[in-house]
């Protein structure tokens, strides 16, 4: 038998195919390769804390439904430039195993106000939901063009059915909805360029192969096609905002042999694709231990610049068994050399893992990814502590919440990992990293605080209200990460051609008074983007195209004394 644990319990309407959990390594196993003098990335913390990092921790809503993703996680926190931060979890205040009134939940962090929109005392009370009839399993996304929020789920009983919302204004918190066609199910969804969208669905009841579906239009399902085989929902997509790049990412649960994984890309906003690519495993372990991708590997992430990453975690497979140390977070992007970086390798001696880590899960496991304003890229993950024990029964290892940043080299090397939950007697579980983030101090991460180990919902101890929090964390500054001053004023804009909206960057030598506007070819003012007085360093505004007749365009920057123009294509 390929591994040893149990199977993952079938619950309600969505249940999955159970998934086997890879096993421990016990005194009288074969061992998996260990040794004290490993070569291994180190963990740290930052300066004047307390072995984690206090950062700025704000609770947006809680859930007694403490499974939120049976493979990857999927995104849930994106931001809006200018306007605020969007946050989205699957919901539920039952203790009831059916989980009746399951839903997917909302809040909005407005910038202007500098509070979250939706905060009740009673924690399980803030946030609103996004559909009116029992859902889950579904992410988030931003329709760039008016930068409101969108969410899936799945939802029905018998034939399940997955369905689209968007709100109707930023951070409004009112829904209009969008079902798709039946018998479809675990739908994460992209909004990418032209503001299409763009969903990755598994077919049911059979579940056991992965399709691809696109609202070029909004609510005008396109017929899903299929992509590929993996029969479990390891299945994760990804869209560009600056091109019409798309891209979907899974790992197949191999009948024998390491689980491999694969990606399928289409460059013309999901009208065609390529052949499915099966990535190469990371060069994680040696001699006869291969290296396994585990079904809760897989985040797909375009950067700014249009480049694909992938992060993705790792299991070593010794003699027809996975194991879930040492565990490994790597990170590819096809243009550097080597593909595959390591982020963290996560390990104990096996003879001090004090209890297991659980349902479909490996000892370090669910990277996701995102960048900052200087092009910089963060991932996060869930890491188990190997002592801190949730007495049970079932006994569980804990978990906290771990993050690492590259050099500023396109994730070629990273910083040390960093812990940025405390150790105490709660598990964080199921970390999403914001998708980009203007804030050049800090990013965000949003995750659960389970109050017991034990999943309820895979009926392990009782019903317990768990806190949803988004969490912002200071950023490392590295070498070259440094930003230096420049001499004279810059301006950049890109994408361009842009359709839409494009994305103004502009670095300053000085303080001075700013005029960023946008001109047709005969002069006339089309747009003020941003005025007033600015900070020497770099600065970042978006130019909203919405309403204008395609062409080309001037964007001027009036900076003190110096004035600089950028030609801008902007297409339909």
């Amino acid at each position: 038998m390929r591994r040893l644990c149990a199977v993952l319990v079938a619950l309600a309407a969505v249940a999955a195919a159970g998934k086997l959990n890879p096993v421990t390594t016990l005194p009288d196993e074969t061992p998996v390769p260990y040794s004290e003098d490993v070569e291994r990335p180190e963990t740290t913390t930052l300066p004047g804390t307390d072995g984690f990092i206090v950062g700025t921790v704000d609770t947006v809503g809680g859930s007694t439904y403490d499974w939120l993703a049976n493979g990857p996680v999927y995104r849930m926190l994106c931001n809006s430039d200018c306007f605020g931060v969007h946050v989205l979890w699957m919901f539920s205040a039952s203790n009831q195993t059916t989980h009746p009134d399951r839903n997917m939940r909302y809040n909005f962090y407005d910038y202007g106000n500098e509070s979250w929109n939706w905060i009740d005392p009673d924690f399980m009370q803030s946030g609103v939901n996004v559909f009116t009839d029992r859902c889950g399993y579904g992410n988030l996304s931003v329709e760039w063009g008016a930068d409101i929020a969108t969410a899936t789920c799945h939802f029905g009983s018998g034939a399940l059915t997955p369905r689209l919302a968007r709100d109707l204004a930023t951070g409004a918190g009112i829904f209009e909805y969008c079902p798709g066609p039946a018998n479809w199910l675990w739908p994460p969804h992209a909004v990418g360029l032209n503001d299409w969208y763009h969903v990755s669905l598994m077919d049911d009841p059979g579940r056991q192969s992965i399709w691809y579906a696109r609202c070029s239009t909004w609510c005008d399902w396109e017929t899903p096609v299929q992509v590929a085989t993996p029969t479990f929902p390891t299945q994760n997509i990804c869209a560009s905002v600056v091109s019409e790049k798309v891209a979907i990412a899974w790992v197949v649960d191999a009948t024998s042999g390491a689980d491999p994984g694969y990606y399928q890309v289409s460059t013309d906003g999901g009208t065609s694709w390529g052949s499915p690519t099966q990535l190469p495993y990371p060069d994680a372990y040696g001699g006869d231990t291969l290296t396994s991708f585990h079904i809760a590997s897989m985040f797909p992430y375009y950067d700014r610049t249009d480049r694909l990453h992938i992060a993705a975690c790792v299991m070593p497979y010794v003699d027809g068994t996975g194991y879930v140390i040492p565990a490994d977070i790597w990170h590819w992007c096809p243009d550097n050399t080597p593909n595959w970086t390591r982020i963290r390798r996560a390990e104990c001696n096996p003879l001090n893992l004090a209890a297991a880590v659980g349902y479909n899960a490996i000892y370090a496991c669910r990277p996701s990814m995102g960048e900052d304003l200087h092009g910089g890229l963060f991932v996060t993950w869930e890491e188990f502590d190997s002592s801190n024990v949730e007495p049970g029964p079932p006994e569980r290892l804990r978990a906290d919440i771990f993050y690492a940043q590259d050099n500023g080299d396109n994730g070629q090397s990273w910083m040390p990992a960093v812990k940025i939950t405390d150790r105490n007697t709660t598990t964080k579980r199921f970390p999403s990293s914001i998708g980009y983030i203007a804030d050049r101090d800090s990013f965000y991460v949003t995750y659960i605080i389970d109050q017991q180990a034990g999943f309820f919902v895979q009926g392990e101890g009782s019903a317990t209200n768990n806190p949803v929090v988004v969490h912002k964390v200071p950023l490392q500054t590295g070498i070259k990460h440094e930003e230096q001053l420049p001499h004279a004023a810059r301006l950049a804009v890109a994408p361009n051609p842009a359709v839409g909206r494009a994305w103004v960057d502009y670095a300053l030598p000085r303080d001075c008074r700013v005029k960023l506007a946008v001109y047709d070819l005969a002069g006339r003012p089309v747009a003020l983007v941003e005025e007033g007085h600015r900070a020497a360093g770099r600065h970042h505004a978006v130019w909203r195209a919405q309403g204008l007749s395609p062409g080309v365009y001037v964007a001027k920057l009036t900076a003190g004394d110096e004035v600089l123009t950028r030609k801008l294509i902007l297409t339909e």
